[in-house]
């Protein structure tokens, strides 16, 4: 407990707040992590769309008399 203490001693009203990436940019690592994790759900979300435009363009949208772009 003696480091605990140490370090609230030392850090003030800052101890126990989320720290920033860099000094200079009030990005807290907490929220960058929380970037990535949003980000890599949109752009799966996004692969699956692409997946299945694809498979109903070139599947079902002959099958149904579409004209199709993939020949």
């Amino acid at each position: 407990m003696g480091e605990s203490k140490r370090r609230k001693e030392q850090l003030g009203e800052k101890y126990g707040q989320a720290e920033p990436i860099l000094p200079w940019l009030p990005i807290t690592k907490d929220q960058s992590q929380q970037f990535v994790k949003w980000t890599t759900r949109g752009t799966w979300s996004a692969i699956i769309l692409v997946i299945a435009f694809w498979i109903t363009l070139r599947f079902i949208g002959p099958g149904l008399g579409w004209w199709s772009l993939v020949d």
